[in-house]
């Protein structure tokens, strides 16, 4: 039987970084108003010449470099992302050319602000099944290219980003098998409204309160649900990394998931919502400074357009 695990994680930002007295200058807003609402001080801006699949392909040569690993020894590259301009090549593949790869099958995932934990679980699906042994595994946006900066509500919330994973089977039983949890997925059909990117040109909007009273009343039973599935109690969660949408959400679901004793991963309050980024971004950043320990399980949870969610345990690597 072959398992999965994370081997190596990677995360990118542009280096140009917006912060809540910059946005003053743009809209009717202040910083006050801002971080009472959100928690939200700055977040980084790509510029017109970095494309979304270059934020991927940034993160994913930190993941591989991290793992010890060429290009080549991965058999699938797998973005999540909704911010993609063009429909082909799809921005896998743009990934995959700017890595040097030759052959990886390169697939795409949209599922806004869920998809990098809907992305997760489709690799080890693909993994456990014997479809592929190395997965890339990326969640990416450039939020910027599809908001309307004179809309206050929306633009002072989004930021650009990737994060990156390294899926990689095992054998079950061995160390690091089990690495990542069974998911737990779904969706509200009749939310779908709540969180869109639509339009020509594509713009993103969202109904604010509807999304803050479905993750405040609804999230907590379903994370704790996702941790029954993988045998872990709340209280024996290292750490907690929700999609970073919101402080004013973020804060108080781990004491309602019961996760008393995790580090809860507050990414949004540098990075603003980067969307499908937000997750794997977060909890690289968190790895990287050691407040993580290897082996240690964290629950991933992603929510947000559609509206749809996604949800897993997995080991720090």
């Amino acid at each position: 039987m072959t398992g999965t695990r994370i081997a190596a994680l990677g995360h990118y930002q542009p280096a140009k970084v917006l912060t809540n007295h910059d946005l003053a200058g743009l809209v009717d807003t202040d910083d006050a108003w801002i971080t009472s609402r959100v928690g939200i001080r700055t977040r980084h801006v790509a510029g017109p010449d970095e494309p979304v699949d270059e934020l991927a392909a940034h993160a994913a040569g930190k993941a591989l470099a991290a793992a010890g690993l060429a290009p080549d020894d991965v058999d699938v590259v797998l973005v999540a992302t909704s911010t993609a301009i063009d429909r082909s090549p799809n921005t896998a593949a743009r990934v995959a050319a700017r890595l040097g790869m030759t052959s990886p099958a390169t697939l795409d995932l949209n599922v806004v602000c869920a998809g990098f934990t809907h992305a997760l679980a489709t690799a080890d699906h693909a993994v456990r099944a014997g479809g592929a042994r190395r997965v890339l595994v990326i969640g990416a946006d450039k939020m910027t290219d599809v908001t309307d900066w004179t809309d206050r509500t929306t633009c002072v919330l989004v930021g650009d980003g990737a994060g990156a994973a390294i899926v990689e089977a095992v054998e079950e039983g061995a160390e690091g098998a089990g690495g990542i949890g069974p998911v737990l997925w779904g969706s509200v059909p009749g939310m779908g409204h709540a969180v869109r990117i639509e339009g020509t040109p594509p713009r993103f909007a969202q109904e604010g309160q509807s999304v803050y009273r479905w993750a405040t009343q609804q999230l907590p039973a379903l994370a704790r649900k996702a941790c029954e599935r993988s045998g872990v109690a709340p209280e024996e969660l290292a750490g907690v990394v929700l999609h970073q949408a919101n402080l004013r959400i973020i804060e108080p679901l781990a004491a309602k998931i019961g996760a008393v004793n995790a580090v809860v991963a507050r990414d949004v309050v540098d990075s603003g919502n980067t969307s499908a980024a937000s997750i794997p971004l977060a909890l690289a950043k968190l790895v990287e400074r050691g407040e993580l320990p290897s082996g240690a399980p964290v629950l991933l949870f992603g929510f947000g357009g559609n509206l749809s969610y996604a949800g897993q345990v997995i080991r720090v690597p």
